[in-house]
């Protein structure tokens, strides 16, 4: 299984969109620094997770999350903006 996964960092209030087969591993990765981006926002919480059978899904899903829509989706369902 693969996922798409949306990370809220609890003290900047930004979010980080990825995809992994394993979440657990990921998260922990992102909150001890390995990652750019992630390191300057730590720590990070899961707000998001949807599961696929295949990783060419899963990354589909990521795109769409990081495009205009898909960030528009983000903010209605997830942060109740309307």
């Amino acid at each position: 299984m693969f996922s798409t996964y949306i990370l809220i960092s609890r003290e900047k209030q930004k979010t980080y969109t990825g995809h992994t087969d394993n979440l657990k591993r990921r998260l922990i990765e992102h909150n001890s620094g390995r990652s750019t981006f992630s390191k300057r926002h730590v720590p990070w919480i899961v707000l998001y997770e949807e599961l696929f059978e295949t990783k060419k899904e899963s990354i589909k899903k990521e795109r769409y999350f990081k495009s205009a829509a898909g960030r528009r989706w983000i903010k209605k369902n997830l942060f109740n903006n309307k």
